[in-house]
């Protein structure tokens, strides 16, 4: 389904948006008179209304659920904090997260990852209290026993790779080796394995998790007994996209061609993502069916786009004004280290001429580079210098991106 090719945005998704924002549009800009531009703004309370509706989604189809936040997705200390307040877990993939963490305050943390460092183990196994380690490798497993000197054993698990070809292969072990891994284990008290982990991306609909837990089942229906009563979790990862699914300027998600004519700058497409019940339903179902009947193991996930994307905007000023459809603004996509506006579409909005019309316009940033783009369109009555500008829902994989590149970073407000 990310490979097919996108539909046209239906209108009113576009514009059922653009009035959500201007609702707060006073909210915003109260924060721009306060700290100016350009600015990530943040909201706490999106962040705990998107963590208890995962969370009660999935709880409601899986008793006791483990809702793990992918710090990666948004690394900002503050995020962390917040959720693990809400009551969910970290997931977190380098020894830099796993600081993070604990000094969030997070009770539960999962630490997932490739190439995990002797340093990094040892630091998760001196808060061994806190952190189940989710082992990548066999030598990993050897570099952990290593770092385990005394005290209780560490709790850990073994991720398997959903993808054995490619780039995929870099993460965790085959299907076939969980046994292997398991006896392996057992070789060191000082490591108690409790259970594995898997994890897809990009998932607009929940076929990849149904088909590794049917995979992981087939597994299990030839392990040991036990093995399986040792079983205390099975973790399928994230990459839950949100409802409103992927927003792009082509169908086929390529990237502008500013000079082509042709491309009507305000038709854009999207591939649409079920509702995360659904997501609940199903994995529920296959979870009961493929684990429950095997084993007792609690279900743990670890979501981090579709809690934090819609709870950070970021905010703009226009500059410079170079033509009428052609504006230069304050602050570069250094913001969000990445030249996603080419390909991504997500709208601009005019909160200093607020109006629902939507015309063509040039948004760009003051990198010294032509690919610091924000935008090929603006929503609003008209585009002037000193205009403020938000673009909406860029919580995700924006901000921990982010890079000191020609222009300082914006500052982060907290609303």
């Amino acid at each position: 389904m990310k490979d097919s090719p996108a539909a046209p945005m239906p209108p009113e998704s576009l514009r059922g948006l653009v009035k959500d924002v201007l609702v707060r549009r006073n909210v915003y800009l109260s924060a721009a008179a306060a700290a100016g531009s350009p600015l990530y703004v943040f909201e706490p309370e999106v962040l705990r209304r998107r963590a208890r509706e995962f969370r009660e989604t999935f709880a409601a189809v899986s008793p006791g659920v483990g809702v793990f936040y992918a710090v990666k997705s948004n690394n900002h200390p503050e995020v962390a904090r917040t959720l693990a307040g809400a009551g969910l877990g970290l997931d977190v993939s380098s020894g830099e997260e796993l600081k993070l963490a604990l000094e969030a305050g997070a009770e539960e943390i999962v630490f997932s990852g490739p190439g995990k460092t002797e340093s990094e183990l040892s630091l998760a196994a001196a808060r061994r209290d806190r952190v189940t380690v989710l082992l990548d490798s066999f030598g990993e497993l050897e570099r952990l026993h290593r770092a385990v000197s005394s005290g209780p054993p560490v709790r850990a698990g073994v991720r398997l790779t959903t993808d054995e070809r490619a780039l995929w292969a870099k993460f965790g072990i085959p299907f076939s080796g969980l046994a292997g891994f398991w006896k392996a284990a057992e070789a060191y008290p000082g490591i108690r394995l409790r259970g594995c982990q898997f994890h897809s991306s990009w998932n607009l609909e929940p076929g990849n998790h149904v088909a590794c837990l049917e995979k992981l089942g087939r597994v299990l229906a030839g392990m040991e007994g036990r093995f399986l009563e040792a079983v205390e979790f099975v973790d399928i990862g994230g990459g839950f996209w949100p409802e409103e699914g992927e927003w792009l300027h082509r169908p086929d998600g390529g990237r502008v061609n500013p000079d082509n004519r042709d491309r009507d700058p305000l038709v854009h497409f999207h591939r649409p993502a079920v509702p995360i019940a659904v997501f609940a339903e199903r994995i529920g179902e296959v979870f009961r069916k493929e684990i429950l009947s095997r084993t007792a193991a609690r279900l743990c996930l670890e979501p981090g786009r579709w809690i934090c994307h819609p709870a950070m905007q970021i905010l703009l000023r226009v500059e410079d004004r170079k033509a009428p459809d052609l504006v230069i603004t304050d602050g570069g996509t250094n913001a969000v280290g990445w030249e996603r506006y080419e390909t991504d579409y997500f709208p601009v909005i005019n909160l200093t001429r607020p109006g629902l019309s939507e015309f063509p316009c040039r948004v760009l940033g003051s990198l010294c580079t032509p690919h610091d783009v924000w935008g090929y369109s603006c929503h609003g009555r008209e585009i002037l210098p000193g205009d403020f500008l938000l673009i909406p829902r860029q919580g995700a994989y924006t901000y921990s991106l982010r890079q000191q590149f020609i222009k300082p970073l914006p500052r982060a407000v907290f609303l």
